[in-house]
């Protein structure tokens, strides 16, 4: 049976949408796509425009960032008339969102950098607002986001930059289809499913047009569920369990009183769900206020700009409660952002009873985020006592339930029906969130060697045992010898959680004196509240709310305080900075600097050398703390239930092809308590869906990979003789798969290369194969030259990334050379060195936009034997000498102010964001036509980001 080709698939597409009410029209190019926009905004608006007035509405259009036009979208323009009068022009209803004129179109000609052509293009009121790529069936769906991301480069800024309007991108190769919001930044793990309410997915094209694309359902999710995110400036939109649990709230407010909680798993993005119902509640007559109350931890800078770009003055992030009060009672302010201490103590005070008197009868909506931690004490009791006819509706990733009650009190019992639940399993096998590698080390054990079980373990007495000076060092070393293999060389961060104050400072202490000892270079800092009994509560496994002010200072919290005083100093000492817990306040500012500093690694603007390895608590930073980049959990306590899942849950945030899971390392024997908790949050047969497979299994899969390579090509030289582009992406893509395998292998414990069917050695051999395609590839588009069956192959390179290979350590290898005898035995020694640098510049991908320079160094400077320092010294007057020359070229081929594209680049170094088309105008000597400008911008950035790559990057200390 014949391969369905991406005509026919497309074809079939046009005819769906067709029949959903689609008008089909034909626009080939800018000039047909502008007067359709023309028309359409004409019939829309019920107006006529003059050629002149039209000139004016795409002008409007024009402007802005992709952030901005989305703003535009949904704006309307005031528009001066050729008469004198002025009107205003909707681009899109967005009240009554079926109201809008909808047609498809297809193979629309854009030539920007390049002459391209999209696939499917579904137009509302003549704005391209949905574009949907396609590639036939048995390719891969990442290979349609990177023509996306292709096109964003090079063309759907030209044209009057209308497809930059696109708000939402599909891509689909028949049997899979996914979607996602106009954002560049994007990975493609951010592109989702959509999904029945059940969590049940809808992967075929068919299935899924007929779902999401049919017109008044996709223009509710334009009109509803893209979220204009104010912090990163960019469109989000919502995945499906997102938009059922807003669906439903928003439902039971417009129906009725009912309380009810939304069931979303750690991770899936509640905070974001909860504050697109609180925006759709506000916007409903019959409801006075909607609050929206968070942990005082939890509320950042981040939630703070979000909401008050939102709805204005909305939060505050201060302990002033008159303002909140003031808030409350104002009817004016529909929408408040508060923390649950704030507004306990805004009920709590007598003082306050004559302005809450005013809100107290009237409709208020209170959304709790984490309802898990805020609402299982007297605060709840006080809200209800408060707010007599409020309704209420929590978000939780773990709620209570019957197995793990605290005082027989249930989320069900405090806040009635589950509206929507999206368990951790769902989040799995959506590639929502990651599974968990879970290893357990320092078990406890009897004289004969058996392991103690639980109950023998309860029967004694083990604190003792846990917090010995032996045991805590043994643990330290361990997390010593194997944190660079956890965290891929530091490239993420990890959070060790100790069992009591005591225990995390004999565990901190420790590892400064392994520092001091020379045997790490890790930045450990700590954060630990002032209760001398901050220690295991796993009666009922919930970690508490942690206390960002750190607790009471007294005689008997003095030891803790003064400990945690050492520990901030060396923070200090460490980057530079001046905090310390003299009082509440301080504490809290330095609670927030460990959050900022964990949480930047996540940047491209992050400097390794400024950035926490592992952060030591007690309970801290175990619930509601979001960082990407933290991808190891070191567990030194006991952890059950709901406490334990969101501790695990710290590490399991998507990141890209390397972040291949969370890890988990246990010092105690906590896999009973692990397999507990996975059956009570999702179901009793879901631990082989969370917890990633053995690593004898990897093993089989690395050693299967090898075997299906090797039946593509046989050697590394094998890959060269390859005939067909079939043959070369088989080989891409089994070797990506041996890649994919390696990279979770290497974080386990055990690893060895011995247990590999393909040593390193051959494995660097077929690396550099590999690459070797890719840049021809990359060669290949920028050439212009026909597309390929490869072109759009991820290659994934972070997965083959060292960070600890770069241009210092090519160097130091060359520079060893002179250091050998000068006898036959040295002369060997330094052509193997010789050899060793020329394979690296092979084999890895950071090196290769340098190998041309650093080989002619080799070929020329290396010729006569030379002392180590005179290798450096030629290699860096070499170095200099070429960077000035292509810098030099650079401004001479595109006509560039030398003074101007210096300061360029140095901004860009600095904050890692591309220059804008006003920023790089400037530089160029001559003025450019309109029709040629954007082109050449894009040029000058990317000769710019290539020229910087080349010679600044990647460079390490020389």
């Amino acid at each position: 049976m014949a391969i369905q080709s991406e005509a026919q698939l497309e074809e079939e597409l046009l005819g769906r949408l067709a029949g959903l009410g689609w008008s089909r029209v034909a626009l080939p190019d800018v000039a047909a796509l502008h007067a359709n926009l023309k028309a359409q905004l004409e019939a829309h608006n019920g107006l006529t425009f003059s050629e002149d007035e039209f000139k004016r509405i795409l002008n409007h259009l024009e402007k802005g960032s992709v952030f901005e036009k989305a703003k535009t979208l949904r704006d309307r323009m005031v528009l001066h008339r050729d008469d004198g009068t002025v009107t205003h022009i909707e681009f899109f209803n967005k009240v009554e969102w079926c109201k809008n004129r909808y047609q498809v179109t297809h193979q629309v000609t854009v030539e920007g950098s390049y002459k391209t052509r999209y696939d499917v293009t579904l137009l509302v009121n003549g704005l391209p607002l949905i574009q949907i790529e396609l590639k036939r069936r048995g390719l891969g769906l990442k290979e349609a986001f990177n023509q996306i991301n292709r096109y964003q480069r090079h063309s759907y800024w030209a044209g009057s930059s209308l497809f930059q309007y696109v708000q939402i991108f599909v891509i689909s190769n028949g049997e899979n289809t996914k979607y996602y919001a106009n954002n560049r930044d994007q990975d493609f793990k951010q592109t989702f499913y959509w999904a029945k309410e059940n969590n049940e997915t809808i992967q075929q094209l068919e299935k899924f047009t007929d779902a999401f694309l049919e017109k008044c359902f996709v223009s509710k999710m334009i009109a509803k569920y893209i979220v204009l995110h104010e912090s990163n400036k960019i469109p989000m939109i919502l995945r499906p369990y997102q938009y059922y649990a807003v669906e439903a709230i928003v439902d039971r407010v417009q129906k009725g009183r009912k309380n009810g909680y939304i069931w979303h798993t750690t991770g899936s993005g509640k905070t974001l769900t909860s504050f697109k119902a609180s925006q759709i509640i506000v916007e409903n007559p019959k409801v006075a206020k909607v609050v929206f109350v968070v942990d005082r931890a939890d509320l950042d800078y981040q939630t703070t700009k979000e909401f008050n770009a939102f709805s204005e003055g909305s939060v505050d992030g201060t302990d002033n409660t008159n303002k909140l009060v003031k808030q409350l009672a104002d009817p004016k302010m529909k929408l408040v952002v508060t923390t649950i201490q704030k507004l306990n103590t805004a009920i709590t005070r007598e003082r306050h009873d004559a302005a809450m008197a005013k809100i107290k009868d009237e409709r208020v909506v209170f959304v709790f985020d984490e309802c898990h931690r805020s609402q299982f004490g007297e605060t709840h009791k006080n809200i209800v006592n408060a707010f007599p006819k409020a309704q209420m509706f929590g978000f939780t990733g773990t709620p209570i339930l019957a197995e793990n009650a605290i005082g027989k009190k249930t989320t069900t019992d405090l806040f009635g029906d589950c509206l929507h639940k999206y368990v951790i399993t769902d989040a799995i096998r959506d590639e929502n969130v990651l599974r968990f590698s879970v290893e357990y080390w320092g078990k406890l054990r009897k004289k004969d060697g058996s392991l103690l079980t639980d109950d023998e373990v309860g029967g004694i007495d083990v604190k003792e045992f846990f917090e010995h000076d032996d045991r805590i060092e043994g643990v330290v070393d361990w997390v010593i010898e194997h944190h660079n293999s956890k965290t891929h060389n530091r490239q993420f961060s990890a959070i060790m959680c100790c069992s009591s104050v005591d225990a995390l400072t004999k565990t901190y202490e420790t590892f400064a004196k392994r520092k001091a000892e020379g045997m790490h270079d890790l930045k450990v800092a700590t954060i630990f509240t002032f209760q001398a009994n901050e220690d295991d509560q796993d009666a009922d496994g919930l970690i508490g709310e942690p206390d960002v002010t750190g607790g009471p200072v007294n005689a008997a919290t003095q030891h803790s305080r003064d400990k945690l005083s050492g520990c901030v100093s060396d923070y200090n000492a460490m980057f530079g900075t001046n905090h310390s817990v003299k009082d509440g306040k301080a504490f809290y500012g330095y609670y927030k600097a460990l959050a900022k500093r964990m949480k930047w690694r996540d940047s491209k603007a992050f400097v390794p050398e400024e950035g926490i390895d592992i952060l030591l608590v007690v309970n801290m930073f175990l619930t509601g703390f979001d960082a990407k980049t933290c991808n190891t959990l070191y567990v030194d306590k006991n952890l059950k239930y709901h406490g334990l899942i969101q501790a695990f849950s710290r590490t399991n945030r998507i990141l890209g092809q390397k972040k291949s899971q969370g890890n988990i390392v246990c010092f105690r024997n906590l896999k009973t308590k692990v397999d507990e908790a996975i059956a009570l949050f999702s179901n009793k047969d879901a631990k082989d869906q969370i917890l990633i497979e053995p690593y004898q299994v990897y093993v089989d899969s690395f050693n299967a990979a090898v075997k299906a390579l090797l039946e593509v090509a046989e050697t590394p030289g094998a890959v060269d003789r390859l005939e067909s582009e079939e043959d070369t992406l088989a080989f891409v893509q089994a070797f990506r798969e041996l890649m994919r395998v390696r990279n979770v292998l290497t974080t386990f414990a055990e690893f060895s290369d011995d247990d590999l069917a393909m040593d390193e050695g051959r494995f660097e051999k077929y690396k550099s194969k590999y690459l070797d395609i890719y840049d021809k590839v990359k060669s290949d588009r920028e050439a212009e030259q026909k597309a390929s069956i490869i072109d759009e192959v991820d290659f994934e390179l972070e997965l083959i990334r060292r960070d600890n290979i770069n241009v210092a350590y090519i160097l130091a290898l060359l520079a060893s050379i002179g250091e050998e005898e000068d006898d036959e035995a040295g002369r060997a020694q330094a052509n193997a060195k010789k050899k060793a640098a020329l394979d690296l510049l092979g084999s890895e991908a950071r090196l290769r936009s340098k190998r041309e320079l650093i080989e002619e160094f080799i070929a020329s400077y290396l010729t006569i034997r030379r002392t180590g320092d005179e290798t450096r010294d030629a290699f860096n007057a070499y170095w200099d000498e070429k960077r000035e020359q292509a810098f030099k070229d650079i401004c001479s081929e595109e006509g560039l102010d030398s003074d101007g594209f210096s300061r360029l680049m140095q901004s860009y170094q600095f904050t890692q964001k591309e220059p804008l088309a006003d920023d790089v105008l400037p530089v160029l000597k001559e003025p450019v036509g309109i029709l040629q400008r954007k082109s050449v911008i894009t040029r000058v950035i990317d000769r710019l980001k290539g020229f910087i790559e080349t010679f600044d990057e990647n460079m390490g200390d020389l």
